[in-house]
């Protein structure tokens, strides 16, 4: 995933939630763009949770994201 990919994820109209699965096969949802934060440099990212707890996430370890999956959209109704 590059930057780019992720900027059109977070600025899409309406957003929609969506699940940022990793090379080590974790899988992290984003339920709002208020719950992402890119570092300046662009290559990491913070996603927030509900419960305040928080991954870092190098891009270059994204291996897929979905968007409006039903899984992705489990994820923010349980938020």
């Amino acid at each position: 995933m590059t930057i780019e990919q992720l900027r059109n994820l977070y600025n899409a109209q309406p957003f929609q939630p969506f699940i940022i699965h990793l090379a080590d096969g974790r899988s992290i949802p984003v339920r709002h763009r208020d719950f992402i934060m890119p570092a300046p440099s662009g290559r990491t990212v913070i996603v927030y949770q509900p419960d305040d707890s928080f991954n870092v996430i190098d891009l270059l370890l994204v291996t897929d994201w979905e968007v409006g999956s039903p899984a992705a959209a489990a994820s923010a109704s349980a938020s």
